[in-house]
């Protein structure tokens, strides 16, 4: 019996051994003695210094909780196809950053966050409709409305003074200043290609115009119409005559080096490109300007991009993401992190709306009015799966680019039509 408890006990001891070896080649401690971790995958954010300040309160809260806290990031469009993935295998992140139509198109893997919205909402004065309407579906509510992104007009200013012309209140200024501006070398940009910001500004276009892509009941396509044909042919004639063909295929960063580069006049896009010129103390910061975006025929309208936040159902710390969202809320950080972006994060809660940034600088000041004309992507009808499918398949960019590139209008609209036929046909399939 000694020589077989002997035995026994060499084993055991060169088991544990060999297993503290493969602890300390993985450079980790084991399972039982690991710290707690939440992890969060969001976007590779246009101020990185926003991104800082994001991961300096997760550490905060980390350290307050007794968890790990990390946050990846990584380029916006590769957002959805690394969804579709957490998704289908059930594992991954723990929290994702949300986008347009996400919460609709995951409507069944992700958590209801609804105690939290109300609580939040209650808390700090009540959130923005166009901003709430993104995370609240048929069953509940699968996202918390995190911020969104005032989409102005971004200009220079030098370029317009040389050319004797004020700022373009109406689309069809744009495009009768944009003609004269293009003759003197500073042509405007509006990207007709495959990024997100194409869908914010042919939204904003569209609505101005009175022209819809699904009606009300949001199962409707309604692309194929009077209305939207006017503003195909703005498309047409903007890009021949004051703009240039690389807008066809920009990216999300392409409109930014266009204005920077000094040769641009004009761009319908956020304020990065002079956050940028501050951060690299270029002197065309001092050029750059905004003003709101323009009106149509119907009005002023804008579909910016509205974000949020929610956690999947397979996760197994749904509570400790609630805490940690609620963490993020708190009005110091929340202020802390509108600092962080210089004014880019937009607030969807009334109570942080009052930010003094946006009072400090001049060239801010009339950005929260962007909240008075902005809608979800979607409106008049809510935003929906379908929607999603029509802007995760650039409908309406292609829609476009199919009659700048030759095709009749008429037939490019009802390539479209039925493209947003399909699109909602898949929602009523799923």
């Amino acid at each position: 019996m000694r020589a077989r408890s002997r035995r026994e006990f060499l084993r055991v001891a060169s088991g544990a051994t060999a297993g503290m070896a493969s602890w300390l080649a993985l450079g980790r401690a084991p399972a039982f003695a690991q710290k707690r971790e939440l992890t969060f995958l969001s976007w590779n954010h246009f101020v990185p210094k926003s991104d800082d300040e994001l991961r300096k309160q997760a550490e905060a809260f980390g350290k307050q909780a007794g968890v790990t806290v990390r946050v990846d990031t990584i380029a916006h469009l590769q957002l959805d196809a690394k969804f579709a993935a957490e998704a289908q295998s059930q594992s991954g992140h723990d929290m994702i950053r949300t986008h347009g139509a996400v919460p609709f198109v995951y409507e069944n893997a992700l958590a209801d966050v609804g105690d939290l919205v109300d609580k939040l909402g209650k808390q700090y004065g009540g959130w923005y409709p166009f901003a709430a309407e993104i995370g609240q579906t048929g069953s509940g509510w699968r996202a918390v409305p995190w911020f969104w992104i005032s989409f102005p007009a971004t200009y220079n200013q030098a370029h317009f003074k040389k050319a004797g012309l004020e700022t373009p209140r109406t689309w069809a200024e744009l495009l009768k200043h944009g003609k004269i501006l293009k003759k003197q070398g500073n042509p405007v940009g509006i990207p007709i290609s495959h990024c997100s910001d194409t869908h914010s500004t042919y939204w904003s276009v569209a609505w101005s115009y009175g022209a819809k892509v699904l009606e009300a009941d949001g199962k409707t396509p309604a692309i194929n119409s009077d209305k939207t044909a006017e503003v195909v042919e703005w498309y047409k004639e903007l890009f021949k005559e004051a703009m240039e063909p690389e807008v066809l295929s920009w990216d999300d960063a392409s409109n930014n080096r266009f204005i920077l580069s000094g040769k641009g006049s004009w761009i319908h896009n956020p304020i990065s490109p002079y956050n940028a010129a501050l951060a690299n103390k270029q002197p065309i910061a001092d050029d750059i300007n905004h003003h709101n975006s323009p009106a149509g025929p119907a009005g002023t309208h804008s579909g910016p991009p509205i974000l949020g936040l929610a956690i999947w159902k397979f996760s197994k710390n749904v509570e400790l993401a609630k805490e940690f969202i609620q963490f993020l809320y708190r009005k110091e950080n929340f202020d802390a992190w509108i600092v962080a972006s210089n004014a880019f994060n937009h607030p969807p809660l009334r109570h942080f709306a009052d930010h003094p940034i946006w009072a400090r600088n001049p060239k801010f000041a009339m950005l929260p009015k962007e909240a008075e004309f902005a809608h979800a992507r979607g409106w008049p009808g809510k935003p929906n799966d379908a929607v999603g499918r029509v802007e995760s398949n650039y409908v309406l960019a292609d829609m476009v680019a199919k009659a700048v590139g030759g095709m009749p209008t008429k037939r490019a609209m009802e390539w479209a039509q039925d493209q947003v036929a399909r699109a909602v046909k898949g929602q009523l399939k799923a």
